[in-house]
């Protein structure tokens, strides 16, 4: 009898140490179990059920019920988590969460969707043996649903610096090609702008665990909806039937299309424009966003009132890849006398980077830049970038922003191949520019080579089609670069921003036209194949790959 007591002493002490040391390391958030996460096999379970009228047992019993998540044999399988997934965080889960998780667990199926091996969290939906009960049940926690929300402001847009919710990068311009899918990444377009995006998540995350979920841009203004990058598919499935998302896309790759008076500029006469560039003075009074790689914001002989970057990384839209700011200077470098001067000088100039230092970006990404325009003060935005792709939402976008007064104008493309598989030139609502060669600032093709074929004819990498609304110079065009200096670059991304310079240069003397009335007027005045050329700018080019041919820009009755 002594030493029945003796043992059932000893054993008290050893369960109520046990006891004290379990609450000590739940207090400090300890995971479920290091045997598990080390590669330990846990502690056997005991087996009350042998002697019921033990009460030896029965006491020990009671102890021992006292311990979470060793009080039932269903659960020995909790935690076995597939080590490829890599998902550090589902063994974070403390033993005070797994006790409200197991209230969830008991109400029941939501709309029987399977919990995958991938998306088990320590305590719940583990598809393992003997786990059968937790199929189908919240799969997510709490304490994760709660983390992501708390990344989203009350009035859902992110911050300027995107620091809350940085997305993957695209990847860089070695390895990815336009229009290249981003693995994980999604747009999503919502049927109704009423919706709160924590709902949202919420809902979806009632049937599957949305841990390790970024939210990267909301949208408000041309486009109701957001762009999700999501660590499994499962997540895109149970978004595509909430009945508050029209449409799902995946993200893809867009990149760049790559005071002496440029040829460029003396080519459709620039110099003979109301403006006079080149004669050393003068501005014009618009506004021109340049969405791309920045703008270098300390060069002089550019008039940026504006900058906002959506790249995440980054802090400023200052450009660290030297496209956007040489197709800034096109557009619209000042006339000062020095380096050299745009279509529409000293234009007021938004820096809107969308595009990393690769020259590459999301779609995602440039919808965001898009949706940030205020139509009360920018005129005119220029896309010289392309994707090889077609999106509804990014059309969905530029139609949006059209429709509240912005004129867009896009670069064709350097692919050589027909436009109308390429975003965002194959939009009709945007003016589509392809680029031709010329070497000497006049009409008549008398020039010298330009590396893209003989002077003035259509240069041998741009793109063409029925969509090109337009043409104008695109090769070997001097304009702004890094370093507060100045450089020479070729394509359909240079012949854009000249098109985008006119644009303004034509709104600052008819202030209030709708972009359709702009594009008209730049079409009416352009050169045709029945100009004759008058041995300066006005005349037309040859070489054409299809049936249609675009007016090419010329802007002396600006």
């Amino acid at each position: 009898m002594f030493v029945n007591k003796k043992y059932d002493i000893i054993t008290k002490l050893i369960v109520t140490f046990f006891i004290m040391t379990m609450g000590f390391l739940s207090s400090i958030s300890t995971p479920i179990s290091y045997a598990q996460s080390g590669g330990i096999a846990d502690l056997p379970f005991l087996d009350f059920n042998s002697d019921n009228n033990n009460k030896e047992n029965d006491n020990l019993k009671e102890l021992y019920d006292m311990i979470p998540g060793l009080n039932t044999k269903d659960n020995n399988d909790v935690g076995n988590l597939d080590s490829k997934t890599g998902n550090k965080g589902a063994h974070e889960k403390t033993l005070n969460e797994k006790s409200v998780d197991s209230k969830n667990n008991d109400e029941g199926k939501i709309n029987d969707y399977a919990i995958y091996s991938d998306d088990a969290i320590d305590g719940i939906g583990n598809s393992g043996p003997g786990n059968e009960k937790d199929k189908g049940t919240t799969a997510t926690t709490p304490s994760i649903l709660t983390s992501i929300l708390d990344k989203l402001p009350n009035s859902d847009v992110l911050s300027d610096s995107l620091s809350l919710s940085s997305p993957s990068p695209p990847p860089s311009s070695l390895e990815s090609k336009i229009g290249q899918v981003i693995p994980g990444q999604y747009i999503v377009v919502l049927n109704d702008d009423t919706v709160n995006l924590r709902e949202i998540l919420t809902n979806v995350a009632s049937q599957v665990n949305i841990e390790g979920t970024e939210i990267t841009h909301i949208y408000e203004n041309v486009l109701d909806g957001f762009t999700i990058n999501v660590p499994n598919e499962r997540i895109i499935e149970v978004l595509e039937q909430s009945p508050f998302v029209d449409y799902i896309e995946k993200d893809k790759v867009v990149k760049a299309s790559a005071q002496t008076l440029p040829s460029g500029v003396n080519r459709v006469d620039g110099d003979l424009s109301s403006t006079r560039s080149g004669n050393g003075y003068g501005t014009v009074n618009a506004d021109i966003a340049i969405l791309d790689t920045g703008i270098q914001i300390s060069h002089s002989d550019l008039n940026i009132i504006h900058q906002k970057t959506f790249v995440s990384g980054t802090s400023s839209a200052n450009d660290d890849n030297g496209h956007g700011t040489h197709v800034a200077g096109i557009a619209a470098a000042k006339d000062n006398s020095i380096g050299v001067v745009g279509i529409a000088p000293g234009a007021k100039l938004w820096a809107i980077k969308v595009l990393d230092k690769y020259g590459s970006g999301a779609l995602s990404t440039v919808i965001k830049g898009i949706d940030w325009l205020s139509p009360s003060y920018v005129e005119v935005a220029n896309l010289s970038l392309t994707c090889e792709c077609k999106s509804s939402a990014f059309d969905t976008a530029i139609n949006n922003a059209v429709n509240s007064g912005i004129t867009f104008v896009a670069a064709a493309g350097n692919s050589g191949k027909d436009t109308s598989t390429f975003s965002p030139a194959n939009n009709p609502n945007v003016i589509a520019v392809s680029a031709i060669g010329d070497s000497d600032g006049k009409c008549g093709g008398t020039g010298p080579s330009t590396g893209y074929g003989r002077d003035d004819t259509l240069a041998s990498f741009s793109n063409y089609g029925a969509v090109v609304d337009m043409a104008a110079p695109g090769t070997k065009i001097y304009s702004t670069y890094l370093g507060n200096s100045y450089a020479t670059m070729s394509g359909t991304s240079m012949a854009s921003p000249h098109v985008a310079g006119a644009a303004a240069l034509y709104e600052s003397s008819h202030p209030g036209d709708s972009p359709s009335e702009v594009r008209n007027a730049l079409l009416s005045k352009g050169s045709t194949p029945s100009t004759t050329c008058d041995g300066n700018g006005r005349g037309y080019f040859t070489n054409d790959k299809d049936s249609y041919r675009e007016p090419l820009l010329y802007v002396r009755n600006y």
